[in-house]
């Protein structure tokens, strides 16, 4: 009898990808979308990813009962999920791997995640937006809030947990990875004035 071939092909290798961080509000997302319409890459942002699940589904049922506290679902689900969903891009033939570099928004977020997300995924770069006025950042949050219909991001109480998590955990796995592939930018300038900056430091990269 003969074996039968997957009409989709397994993935082989690690993904290049950039990493974008910054603290909640700093503007990744933003920054994300910019760079992929520029350099036709793929944007993905974690936070998206579990947002879109079904609150009914296992996963979905995980992902709310911590993010209306405000906190990170298990590192294992997080890589689980994401790969799973990167998949079904490929499956589906909006993201090609070979051709396009990965604009990784929100992932990793804890040093566990860095080092589950290492056999799947070659960092060529990391963005880090430093932004030094909090209160900035939760007037930006609420106004997304506003236009994006996220709840979450109207609770005071919400935007302080998360930005414990982000200085206690988030910025800790920036030392796991060689300071060669990090490069900070100033999060407090106009977006546009962040991507002039960003596109000077990654033009070689990006085209």
């Amino acid at each position: 009898m003969e074996k039968k071939t997957s009409i989709i092909p397994p993935i082989e290798g690690k993904f290049d990808a950039i990493l974008l961080f910054g603290p909640p509000g700093a503007g990744k997302g933003t920054l994300g979308k910019f760079l992929s319409s520029v350099g036709s890459h793929f944007h993905l942002s974690s936070g998206d990813i579990f947002r879109g699940l079904p609150i009914d589904s296992p996963a979905g049922k995980i992902f709310h009962q911590y993010a209306l506290k405000g906190n990170l679902v298990p590192d294992e689900v997080t890589i689980e999920i994401w790969h799973y969903f990167v998949s079904g891009l490929i499956a589906t033939n909006r993201y090609y791997p070979n051709e396009q570099l990965l604009l990784l928004d929100g992932i990793p977020r804890t040093l566990e995640q860095a080092k589950l997300l290492e056999p799947y995924v070659n960092v060529k770069k990391i963005i880090a937006l430093d932004v030094k006025d909090h209160e900035s950042l939760f007037k930006r949050l609420q106004k997304r809030a506003l236009v994006e219909r996220r709840q979450d991001d109207l609770s005071r109480n919400v935007f302080e947990t998360r930005m414990n998590v982000y200085l206690k955990e988030t910025a800790e796995v920036l030392k796991y990875y060689p300071d060669s592939k990090i490069t900070h930018f100033n999060g407090d300038l106009k977006p546009l004035e962040v991507l002039r900056d960003v596109l000077k430091e990654l033009t070689d990269l990006m085209v």
